[in-house]
């Protein structure tokens, strides 16, 4: 399992936005004529505003365009997926294979260019393509990359992708963010209304009850790492709406890896025998289905196999695609994931 993102991967981060000076006025570029890849987009109706943007990033940051951007490149995969749901393609996003491989949500149309990886973008290749405004994910305005990329004067909108304070509330302001960037805040509106909507139809659907864990992992050394998705984890937020109890019960630790969970994603760290905190606790999975997938070395341990919910076929596998960092529609297909589960008899 891929990790979430370079800052999940590292996790010393201040889930809180720090307020900063730093002003950035561009003229933006051309524009980006190419259709919009994404089916959800197929009718869509709203109005993009031509207005110039004055805004105030996550971390802080003003943020001024003579324009809405038109020609967005994007360093993270969450962001990624919010623009093309608000029906823009992006001219170049941080490794476009692995999106394509872990978000199914949104499907990236041919010919985006590969912006290198995430957190470490090839410069040349980002620039060639010459962006009116680059969407990075920070939790500090001081933070490297930003830092990098202000110096080449491209506008940058820095989004905070996490909060274990309250994850559903956050993806909804980084969409609603990068709605406003692109003046495609009535397209979000739509979209946000659209998914609130959806939650709630959801939840009129499930009528089950009881502990739960959702987890994914990966091969580290040979052997099998699990990341429970403690309580404030997306997926554990998006369980409870729908009735289920939080059974991972760490507290939140800055220090991630030596116990707790952390403050920006709700993510701890353990083995195979650590799932056996949870007891009798229902469980669900990601499986991403490439060849180095975790689940295959999971299912063949003994421990695995006397967890209370294996023997009694209540450990559930999440469809290959469903991001546990994305944007609203990526949060649907969890929603539905769970739905189905949770509903079959």
């Amino acid at each position: 399992m891929i990790r979430l993102t370079r800052l999940a991967a590292t996790l010393v981060v201040a889930a809180a936005a720090i307020t900063a000076c730093g002003t950035t006025t561009v003229e933006p570029a051309a524009e980006n004529t190419a259709p919009p890849a994404s089916q959800t987009c197929a009718d869509d109706t709203t109005k993009t505003s031509t207005d110039p943007v004055s805004m105030t990033d996550g971390v802080g940051r003003k943020v001024e365009l003579a324009k809405p951007a038109q020609r967005v490149a994007v360093l993270e995969w969450q962001q990624t997926e919010d623009l093309l749901t608000l029906c823009l393609n992006p001219v170049a996003v941080a490794d476009p294979k692995g999106y394509g491989t872990y978000v199914k949500a949104e499907p990236l149309p041919a010919g985006v260019a590969n912006a290198g990886e995430r957190g470490e973008p090839d410069f040349d290749a980002l620039y060639a393509t010459n962006p009116d405004l680059i969407v990075v994910e920070a939790f500090k305005a001081d933070d490297e990359l930003i830092t990098k990329l202000e110096k080449r004067g491209v506008p940058v909108l820095a989004t905070v992708g996490a909060d274990a304070k309250g994850q559903i509330a956050n993806m909804k302001k980084v969409f609603s963010m990068i709605g406003q960037a692109t003046g495609r805040t009535e397209r979000a509106d739509l979209v946000l209304k659209q998914f609130d909507q959806h939650l709630a139809e959801a939840k009129q659907k499930v009528t089950a009850t009881g502990d739960f864990l959702f987890f994914d992992g990966w091969i580290e050394g040979g052997n099998v790492v699990i990341r429970p998705y403690g309580k404030g984890a997306l997926f554990t937020e998006l369980g409870e709406q729908l009735g289920l109890t939080p059974a991972w019960t760490d507290k939140i630790n800055s220090a991630y890896g030596s116990g707790g969970v952390d403050p920006a994603y709700g993510l701890a760290q353990t083995d195979i025998e650590g799932l056996t905190a949870v007891g009798a606790a229902t469980l669900f999975y990601s499986d991403d289905e490439t060849p180095d997938s975790y689940v295959k070395e999971l299912t063949k341990s003994p421990i695995w196999t006397a967890l209370p919910a294996v023997k009694e076929k209540r450990a559930y596998a999440f469809p290959a695609g469903v991001w546990g960092a994305g944007g609203p529609k990526s949060n649907e297909q969890a929603i539905d994931a769970y739905v189905k589960i949770l509903t079959r008899k």
